[in-house]
C-alpha cells in the first residue's frame, strides 16, 4: 500500500472515531502536505502553518529545557487545533469543534502520531 493511502486510512480512522474532529492533516516537518481530510482551508497553507507550530513548540521546549516537544493546542472561539509531533519528520494536526472531548482526542491522536512516525521513518 502506498504511503499516502496508509496515511489517509489513519486520518479516516480518526475522523470516524471522533465526530467532533472537523479536519485532519499530516505534513512533513518542513511544511509539505502529505495527506489530509480537511473540511475547509487550503491544505498547502494549513501544512505550512502546522509545521511552523511544530517548529515553534520545539524551540520553546529547547529554550526552556522542556525536553522533546510532543504536542500543542490552540483554542479559538470557533475551533480547537491540536498539533502532534510525528517523529522527527512529520506532524499531525486535528481541528475540532469547541467542547469536544479533549482527552479522547489526545488518546486517539497520540496513537495515530506514533503510527505516522513509523510510516515516515
Amino acid at each position: 500500500m502506498a504511503l499516502a493511502d496508509e496515511l489517509n486510512e489513519i486520518l479516516n480512522e480518526i475522523r470516524s472515531a471522533l465526530p467532533e474532529v472537523t479536519g485532519a492533516i499530516v505534513a512533513t516537518s518542513d511544511g509539505l502536505s502529505i495527506a489530509h481530510s480537511l473540511s475547509g482551508g487550503d491544505p498547502t497553507r494549513v501544512a505550512a502553518m502546522v509545521a511552523t507550530a511544530l517548529g515553534l513548540g520545539k524551540r520553546i521546549c529547547d529554550t526552556l529545557g522542556g525536553g522533546q516537544f510532543s504536542e500543542a493546542s490552540v483554542v479559538g472561539t470557533g475551533t480547537q487545533i491540536f498539533v502532534y509531533a510525528a517523529g522527527t519528520k512529520g506532524v499531525l494536526s486535528l481541528m475540532a469543534r469547541p467542547g469536544g472531548n479533549v482527552g479522547l482526542i489526545h488518546l486517539i491522536a497520540r496513537d495515530a502520531a506514533q503510527k505516522i512516525a513509523t510510516l515516515l521513518q
